[in-house]
């Protein structure tokens, strides 16, 4: 299989924009996620693909528990730092929902706990229990991804 074709035809799915967050000693760790979807409603079940380099890996696995943030239009900045595309350093600041680090002004916010982590291919599956969510639908439209460019609804 061509990576590259493959990566091409997978950038033809426009995807939301989310960020997943956990704390690990007090210190909280985040990364720009669209591999991101609902796996059932009963029990209430999402799940998370993480690369096996990327250093998020380690804090998932130690903490047990973390936050999908679904980002807004006005959130691209966000994604820009959670995915290393911001080079100078910014500080981020965060809520507490449950007790796990959330983004302020996320349309959706949603907090879970790991239940099952499946290593395929180069990446780990989290699954999450929903343990508590918040929907903002005040915070307007939400930030797209596709063909490798973020993107925004149009009306």
């Amino acid at each position: 299989m061509n990576e590259r074709l493959f990566r091409q035809a997978m950038g033809k799915f426009a995807t939301g924009v989310t960020v997943v967050a956990t704390k690990v000693g007090g210190k909280v760790h985040g990364m720009t996620a669209n591999a991101f979807m609902s796996v059932s409603l009963n029990p209430t079940l999402v799940v998370v693909s993480i690369a096996e380099k990327a250093q998020m890996l380690e804090y998932m696995k130690k903490s047990k528990q973390f936050s999908v943030n679904i980002l807004s239009a006005e959130q691209k900045e966000l994604s820009m730092i959670f995915a290393g595309q911001l080079k100078e350093n910014r500080e981020v600041s965060f809520d507490q929902l449950g007790g796990v680090p959330v983004l302020p002004g996320a349309i959706a916010q949603v907090v879970c706990e790991v239940t099952a982590a499946h290593v395929e291919g180069d990446h780990t599956l989290f699954i999450g229990k929903v343990k508590e969510l918040q929907v903002n639908e005040h915070r307007g439209d939400p930030l797209i991804y596709y063909s490798g460019q973020y993107r925004s609804l149009a009306e």
